[in-house]
């Protein structure tokens, strides 16, 4: 898809600002979901080495348990028999949505463009966390 040429400066602008919310609002929604997988996958390696230092038997017990209420809620956010099977509408929804925003980037802005979008979403996502007084 080629990049749309016939834009004044103020409107790329507006354009920018526009599709980096759209990026933002629906890559947060999709976070909130998706993070929990990617933090079973972190967990994993964490239990397994707490495993390994034959300590602590009880936490550790305790962070399993954590981690099998995190996986159940997780299934639960995505797919429809919160097990893994079809994934829930508003699930596909957000990620269709997702797609289609980096599309309009890519054409309003370029490749290029889309890249630091990224990039910037990340840099602020880490921020807040570095930043944070308190687990939330």
């Amino acid at each position: 898809m080629p990049r749309k040429a016939s834009l004044t400066a103020n409107e790329r602008n507006l354009i920018r600002r526009y599709l980096i919310w759209c990026y933002k609002t629906t890559k947060e929604d999709l976070d909130r979901i998706d993070r929990y997988f990617t933090q079973i996958k972190a967990d994993e390696v964490v239990l397994k080495q707490l495993r390994k230092a034959r300590a602590h038997a009880d936490r550790v017990g305790q962070f399993q348990a954590y981690m099998k209420s995190k996986e159940d809620n997780a299934l639960k956010k995505k797919f429809k028999d919160g097990k893994g099977g079809e994934m829930l509408p508003e699930y596909q929804y957000l990620r269709q949505r997702f797609t289609a925003i980096e599309t309009a980037i890519c054409y309003f802005l370029g490749v290029k463009e889309l890249k630091k979008i990224c990039s910037l979403y990340e840099t602020e996502m880490t921020r807040r966390i570095l930043e944070a007084r308190e687990h939330t």
